[in-house]
């Protein structure tokens, strides 16, 4: 049975797309099969070409169900589902059929707020810091900030991902075929936070070059 992860919560702008296709892209370099689910009704489906992973187009309440339900029947599979600022009751669903869930937040102290109150909403749920400064002053001050504000949830909270600017790419409708060093090591990162968390261990023989069919829910299996 495959495993679901969500990355929700309610402030915006907090990254959860770019970290949702992030994870996806850094699975598929480590040679795990993953799908990226779009929730986001704002948002537009991107071009599966390029990547390491699927793309599935969930905006619906029902087409949502169809996706999950046909990511569970695989096995040795993940699903990644991207979801949307500012919606507390999709976030509560979404956070029950979740495996994993995973909260973005920035360095301010707006975000930390939210995160912390969604920290409590959702008890299993990990914060990940995103977006985070690289500049060594800057990134100084974030610590700190995450220190005085964070410290009860401290067990809760993973590793940064640090600010790239390549890391638009990942949400271009269409993807380059290759992408920078820097952004495909970042993306393994997150990827391997994951699979530790889940006790996943990576399976190094499996191949990241596999060929995929498209099936009805707008996903795909391989071939």
């Amino acid at each position: 049975m495959a495993d679901i992860i969500c990355v929700i919560g309610n402030k915006g702008g907090t990254g959860k797309t770019t970290l949702s296709h992030m994870l996806c892209q850094g699975l598929g370099l480590l040679g795990q099969r993953s799908v990226c689910v779009l929730t986001d009704t704002h948002r537009e489906p991107l071009a599966p070409g390029g990547r390491r992973y699927l793309v599935a187009d969930a905006r619906s309440r029902e087409a949502l169900i169809k996706v999950v339900d046909k990511i569970r029947s695989l096995n040795a599979w993940m699903g990644v589902i991207d979801g949307g600022g500012n919606r507390t009751e999709t976030d509560q669903k979404l956070y029950g059929l979740a495996d994993l869930v995973l909260l973005p937040f920035r360095d301010s102290q707006e975000d930390i707020r939210t995160v912390i109150r969604d920290l409590e909403m959702f008890p299993r749920a990990y914060a990940v810091p995103t977006q985070w400064p690289t500049n060594a002053w800057a990134r100084e001050a974030a610590e700190r900030l995450v220190q005085d504000m964070l410290e009860p949830y401290h067990d809760r909270i993973l590793d940064p991902i640090y600010a790239l600017g390549a890391s638009k790419l990942l949400l271009q409708k269409q993807m380059p075929t290759v992408l920078p060093t820097p952004l495909a090591n970042a993306c393994r990162a997150s990827a391997h936070q994951v699979l530790d968390l889940l006790q996943i261990p990576i399976d190094a023989t499996r191949g990241t070059e596999e060929r995929y069919q498209q099936i009805q829910v707008g996903m795909a299996v391989p071939a």
